[in-house]
């Protein structure tokens, strides 16, 4: 039995040997075509090829290609886990021809790969023809009996790649399963019994707007064929999901639920097979897309994601988990297909992070929703109705995070369906709510009467002569100007206009369709034609400049410190400051930004030459390393712009310092989080720099001011607060001194204080021998870091007869320490802290023995 790697690496073998050039799979997330989420077939990266606009130094292609099918017309997700062999993430091994062989040797291709090297049995072969396409019917005769070439027309056997543009027919090839051949009539049924393997679409065509179709010179070939499908019947699998590209995800599943995965073909929609399934194939497509650059979010792509991990997410609730598990599959999945497309193992941590972090905010949220839905599903049976209101959808998803089709899915479950009308007319309120809520000054929509454009020159020049093109009320746009307008984040110059010996101030400046409008600070008195002389800020552009270059060292260093799955999710810069937001997941700790500080600063010193380059975008796109942003749309000449080639290069359109040490020091002044997933860095460089440096100086001199002052006011509160102890520890001693009993006409007194000092106990040993003055003896001991310490005083009239160093040496003797001082007051030390109730108690015996015997000379 051939493993899938063997399966993939022989169809490419195959076609090496057939003379074509094997092309690595292109990201699943496509570069510069925001028509496409996601890629969603092999011929996406040869889009520009079939169109004419592109070409390729080889003729004959081959690949493996990762593809997602979740939105659009090509949307597998519903159908995920509940057949055997539909996925949101596969792989689609194909073959190309642009304009070499044509059907005849591609239909002769795929015969022999299946038939001699795979060696499928022939008998169980159908293919499939467009209706009118006799040419690839009579080929497929010289292999296949005619009750096994079947027509079809244009929805199952006709590709287009939109409503005009490349098109043509298509032949499938399809594997029949039923145990007796008779699956003739299933072809194109949609049944598992009789199954898709393989298409080969002829591009012979060109739909005109008028819908009529015109031949193309050159004709094209563009197959495709599911791994996951040929791996199943070459393995004798019932479903792509018994394959090894799936057990190992499937195995790891039942380990960690301790439930058996149910793989009798009688029980394909037992819940634990289904949310097995659907989990296994979504972890595919959310590691493949992560890897790729893609992260979940709140639009486009990202709200895709999300989609997809909040459905597995609520599958592996059914399956009895209620911590993130998903993220633990990741490292089964790179084990299996690391090899092959390494971006998994370069990127595991960074997929592992990603998708815990969302399970984890989902988790927080799903129980509650789960218990909403439940309301709302018993009150339509107690009302006899079955479809969930639109506003019961709106506020799953609003408070909830349930994506409609999370609610849809739960829906079906319990044989209802939602109001969906309803749904997105309430999605529809809160977007205009949002849309009034973030409304600014906009620039009016300007419809000059020619076709007036105008010319940037601030790459070269800040001052320059002109003439007025257009020009309304406030708003002037000239032939050519200095001015750069705001664009990819970069805020537009200010600076002045001299129209007719008038200085106007230059307050903003927008690019409207072919125009670059300034917007000045009164009403323009010259008409269409008049001189301009046009002056930017030359300081203020400066500052702008170093900012933005910044910028770009900033992003790399971001990448180098923290991954490569950084990438930019938005950006400002500002003539005092820049703010560049990020895909991240976690907080930067502080040593992560002193290193990124660093490598900033170490570029900065390194002296290098900030240069760009203006060159056709096929061309930017071949550069090693270079920084484009997905979805973004692209002209065909773009501006390159490079800070050491080997470190940053990046498309942009924006202007920049000649030489880094132009930027002087950058400092970062904050990190924090913008969205989930999506980190936000705020930096200074050059003039903002240095005056944030100042200020810090400045915030830390007021902040030492500010510290001795506070010392000063600790230092008096403590002594005020020693002063109050003391006096409330002589109130406590005169009340003891008071209840004393005399020990032959000597008032002894005893004492424990605690958390008291030595110098306390001696202050109160102080007052009281003055407030006794006769006949007194003191002990007072308190207890400080597991030590007994002592201070005994005695009155002057006692001082020969009873020394207070002789009576406290001997007490500490007992309390396993000594000591002693002089006659009148003395201290000392011990460790037997246990004993120190018993001593202090039989404190008056040892008085009373001394004065029993003799004093010794």
């Amino acid at each position: 039995m051939m493993s899938s790697e063997e399966v993939r690496s022989s169809f490419l073998e195959f076609f090496r040997e057939k003379g074509h050039t094997i092309v690595p799979s292109a990201p699943v997330i496509p570069h510069g075509d925001p028509t496409l989420l996601f890629t969603n077939a092999g011929m996406n990266q040869f889009k520009d090829v079939f169109l004419g606009t592109g070409t390729r130094p080889y003729t004959r292609a081959a690949d493996t290609q990762k593809c997602i099918r979740v939105s659009g017309k090509h949307n597998d997700l519903e159908e995920v886990g509940y057949d055997t062999y539909h996925h949101t993430f596969f792989e689609m091994l194909g073959n190309w021809s642009f304009g070499d062989y044509y059907k005849e040797e591609a239909i002769a291709y795929a015969w022999e790969l299946l038939v001699d090297r795979w060696k499928l049995p022939v008998e169980r072969l159908h293919a499939t023809v467009f209706r009118t396409d006799d040419e690839a019917y009579q080929i497929w005769l010289r292999y296949l009996p005619p009750e096994r070439i079947h027509r079809f027309d244009e929805k199952d056997n006709f590709w287009e790649m939109g409503d005009t543009g490349p098109c043509g027919p298509s032949t499938e090839i399809h594997f029949d399963r039923t145990p007796d051949l008779s699956g003739a009539a299933l072809v194109n049924a949609g049944t598992p019994d009789v199954i898709e393997i393989w298409n080969l679409v002829f591009i012979q065509f060109n739909r005109l707007p008028d819908g009529t179709l015109q031949p193309l010179q050159k004709k094209h070939v563009d197959t495709g064929m599911g791994l996951e499908r040929i791996v199943a019947i070459l393995q004798d699998k019932w479903s792509n999901y018994d394959t090894d590209l799936f057990q190992p995800l499937i195995r790891a599943l039942e380990e960690l639920s301790g439930r058996p995965y149910p793989a009798d073909p009688e029980q394909l929609l037992h819940p634990d097979g289904v949310a097995m399934r659907v989990i296994a194939d979504h972890v595919r497509a959310l590691s493949f897309a992560i890897a790729d650059g893609a992260l979940p979010g709140n639009e486009g792509r990202g709200y895709v994601l999300r989609r997809i991990l909040r459905r597995a997410a609520r599958y592996a609730r059914n399956l009895g988990f209620h911590t993130p598990v998903i993220y633990q599959l990741v490292p089964v999945l790179v084990d299996k297909m690391g090899d092959v497309f390494p971006e998994l193992r370069e990127q595991q941590s960074t997929i592992e992070r990603t998708i815990r972090s969302e399970e984890e905010m989902f988790l927080a949220t799903l129980d509650r929703g789960i218990a909403h839905f439940e309301t709302v599903v018993a009150q339509l049976e107690k009302e006899g109705k079955k479809v969930i209101p639109g506003e019961a959808a709106f506020l799953l998803y609003d408070t909830f995070g349930f994506p409609l089709d999370l609610t849809q899915l739960m829906a079906r479950e319990r044989g209802l369906s939602v109001d969906t009308e309803r749904f997105e007319q309430l999605m529809e309120e809160q977007r205009e709510r949002s849309r009034q809520a973030r409304k600014v000054e906009q620039v009016e929509v300007i419809t000059p009467q020619d076709t007036a454009e105008s010319e940037f020159i601030g790459y070269e020049t800040l001052e320059g002569e002109s003439r007025i093109v257009w020009v309304e009320d406030n708003k002037v746009a000239l032939a050519a100007t200095p001015f750069y307008a705001e664009a990819g984040g970069q805020v537009a110059d200010t600076g002045t206009l001299e129209i007719e010996g008038e200085r106007y101030r230059v307050k903003d400046v927008q690019r409207v369709g072919d125009l670059i409008v300034h917007f000045v600070d009164r009403p323009v008195t010259a008409s269409a034609g008049a001189r301009v002389l046009a002056k930017v800020d030359a300081r203020r552009r400066q500052e702008i400049r170093t900012h933005h270059s910044a910028t770009h060292i900033l992003h790399e260093a971001l990448r180098r410190v923290l991954g490569s799955h950084v990438k930019q999710a938005g950006s400002l810069v500002a003539p005092d400051h820049l703010r560049f937001d990020f895909s991240h997941y976690e907080k930067l700790t502080p040593e992560q930004l002193r290193e990124i500080e660093e490598i900033i600063n170490e570029k900065i010193r390194e002296n290098i030459e900030v240069y760009t380059e203006v060159m056709p975008l096929e061309k930017a796109q071949k550069i090693p390393n270079v920084k484009m942003f997905f979805g973004d749309k692209y002209g065909d000449i773009v501006r390159v712009v490079f800070i050491d080639e080997k470190f940053s290069v990046e498309l942009c359109g924006g202007t920049h310092v000649e030489r880094t040490p132009e930027i002087g020091l950058v400092k970062i002044v904050e990190e924090s989080s913008v969205a989930a997933g999506v980190r936000r860095v705020v930096a200074v460089s050059s003039e903002a720099a240095e005056a944030y440096v100042r200020q810090l100086e400045d915030q830390l001199k007021q902040a030492a001011e500010r510290e001795r002052d506070l010392m000063e006011k600790i230092r008096k509160l403590e002594k005020q607060l020693e002063n109050f102890k003391v006096e409330s520890m002589k109130r406590q001693l005169e009340e003891v001194t008071t209840q004393s009993q005399p020990v032959n006409g000597i008032r002894v007194v005893t004492r424990i204080f605690e958390d008291a000092t030595v110098d306390q106990l001696k202050q109160l040993a102080d007052f009281f021998r003055t407030t006794v003055k006769k006949q007194g003896i003191v002990l007072l001991a308190t207890i400080r870091k597991d030590k007994v310490q002592l201070v005994c005083a005695v009155t002057d009239d006692l001082r020969e007869r009873l020394p207070a160093g002789t009576l406290v040496r001997e007490v500490a003797r007992q309390l396993g320490g000594g000591g002693g001082g002089q006659s009148h007051m003395a201290t000392a030390g011990g460790r037997d802290v246990a004993r120190l109730p018993a001593v202090l108690e039989a404190f008056s015996a040892l008085v009373q023995s001394k004065l029993e015997t003799p004093a010794s000379s």
